[in-house]
């Protein structure tokens, strides 16, 4: 945490962390506009804040982008907040309630965290039932090549649709695959009614990928959800499914235990 401290100790650092919560998503140069800063020191503390795990960036094609990832700002509420009920300092106060105050408006989400594990047993986490079953309470029935088809198995429902399928492959390294189909059957298991059913089915469908990178003794993994419609519903219940459902993930490579089950409600606010 002292480098998460650290990092939101500059105004400056505060100010694109303010940026990125307000649209996430930025190119560098966008990130410079309305900042009287050169690139070479918007650069310099965007590169502090991604070494502090507050920013990861992702590419796409010759661009990148730059999102604000809330782990760290949790990590620190949880333990310095949460536990001894101090008031907060101003400036985290008010990134923590912006962080919570509703879904970004950058229809990509983007989480990292950092687990103490190989990429050969976080590929396994990711793709074997036998763990998915145990953090997720989902199984996949797929032989993960890609263009191979997917059917996921929930609560007793299969859903299997020509739409799911494996994008990418890259063992140990990188996982691509088409979110699943809004069933009436997967509606009826978790508790989705039927005008919310209607929405997502309208949506096309997102996608999710998986980028696994070795860190020093840990592996670093970036979930990516996107390819939503603006205003998605189905954005708004993964943006809050993802974090205890990695944060099971996590617990589960690091202890062997598991977290209490992710209850269907925290995918659907």
């Amino acid at each position: 945490m002292d480098g998460v401290f650290r990092a939101l100790a500059d105004p400056n650092r505060r100010r694109l962390l303010d940026s990125l919560n307000a649209r996430n998503g930025q190119r560098l140069r966008e990130l410079c506009e309305g900042l009287d800063m050169a690139r070479q020191s918007v650069s310099k503390h965007l590169a502090v804040l991604e070494e502090a795990n507050l920013v990861t960036t992702v590419r796409r094609g010759r661009e990148k982008l730059h999102y604000l990832n809330a782990v760290p700002i949790h990590a620190i509420a949880d333990r310095w907040m949460h536990q001894y009920d101090r008031r907060r300092t101003e400036a985290l106060a008010d990134l923590k309630q912006a962080l919570e105050s509703g879904p970004m408006s950058e229809p990509a989400f983007v989480y990292t965290t950092f687990i103490k594990t190989t990429p050969e047993q976080l590929w396994q986490a990711l793709t074997d039932p036998a763990f998915t079953r145990r953090y997720w309470g989902v199984t996949f029935d797929t032989d993960w090549r890609p263009g191979s088809p997917m059917a996921w198995e929930e609560k007793g429902q299969r859903t299997a649709d020509p739409n799911q399928v494996v994008l990418e492959a890259e063992p140990y390294r990188r996982l691509a695959y088409t979110w699943h189909t809004p069933t009436p059957e997967w509606a009826a298991a978790v508790g989705i009614d039927d005008d919310v059913l209607a929405t997502l089915a309208s949506e096309t469908q997102s996608k999710v990928t998986f980028e696994i990178e070795p860190f020093g003794q840990t592996v670093k993994l970036t979930v990516v959800h996107d390819d939503f419609p603006v205003g998605s519903t189905m954005r708004q219940m993964v943006s809050t499914g993802w974090p205890p459902l990695l944060s099971g993930l996590k617990t589960l490579l690091e202890t062997g235990d598991t977290l209490p089950p992710v209850p269907d409600e925290a995918w659907q606010n």
